[in-house]
Parts: structure tokens; sequence; C-alpha cells
């Protein structure tokens, strides 16, 4: 596989995990897709693992979401702040500490954002419990899946 070719897919994987974030965009499907041009550009047996992996925790991730409560987030500017953090959170999570790191990274993004904006912990807390009722698991969940999809195709491309 061309090093273009990888580049390419790896910025649709970022786009995709970007996507999760915004409401309207197919974020999980972009990071779906970016594994699925690599494994159709690496025609090796781990390439194909990877994407059938991707495609079951996909699947089970969307289904996750759809048993869930609809709830929909407000398209404000604080929404778009604590969006932010939450996913800065989530990915410096999933860094520092393998895999698991990403759930308590996403919490701790969403009340640093909310102890920013409102200065206590108890108000912070509570505007925390509010966001994860309000659609902030579903994003979780969905971020989460991508996130553990993303690091499966790197480690796939760094051992290939």
């Amino acid at each position: 596989m061309g090093a273009w070719d990888l580049l390419l897919s790896g910025l649709v994987i970022l786009l995709g995990l970007c996507g999760v974030l915004f409401p309207g965009m197919p974020g999980s499907w972009l990071v779906w897709a970016g594994v699925l041009w690599w494994a159709l550009k690496d025609q090796q047996p781990l390439a194909w693992a990877v994407l059938v992996g991707a495609t079951v925790v996909l699947l089970l991730s969307q289904a996750v979401r759809w048993s869930l409560p609809s709830r929909r987030l407000r398209a404000d500017d604080a929404t778009r702040r604590v969006t932010a953090y939450a996913g800065a959170g989530a990915f410096l999570g999933f860094v520092l500490v393998p895999v698991l790191g990403a759930i308590p990274g996403f919490l701790g993004g969403i009340y640093l954002a909310e102890r920013i904006r409102l200065g206590r912990h108890g108000e912070a807390m509570a505007a925390l419990r509010t966001a994860m009722r309000s659609g902030g698991t579903g994003v979780l969940t969905e971020l989460f899946a991508c996130l553990l999809i993303t690091g499966a195709w790197l480690g796939a491309v760094l051992a290939g």
C-alpha cells in the first residue's frame, strides 16, 4: 500500500472521529469507510480481520445507541464548547490510559468545561449529569467505538 493511500485513509478516519462530535455528520461511518478503503488497498489477512472487527464494533455501538432513550442536544455555543472539551478529554484519556481511559477522559472533559463555566464543583457535577442524560451517553458510546476501531487500525498499520 502506498504512503498516499495510507495518509488518505488516516485522514478519513480522523475526519470521522471529529464527525462523531458534530451532530448530523456520519462520523462512525466515515471511520468505517477509512478502514474499508485501507483493507481494500492492503490485501492482507490482518487488514481484513481489522475490517471485520470494526464492522462488529460499529454495529454493536449502533445497537446500544438505538436502545438508549432518544434525546437531542441543543446547538448553542456552550454545547459546542462542552463537546470540544469532551472529545479532547476522551482522546487524551484513550492515549494516556489505553482504551479504557476514553470514558473518564470524556467525563472529565465535560466536568472541566462546566467547572470553568459555572465555577463550583457541585454545579459542575449537576451539569455533567444533565449533559450525560441529554445525549452525552450516546455520543460517548459512538466515540468510544470509533476510538477502538482507530486504535485497532493504527496498531495493524504499525504492525504490518
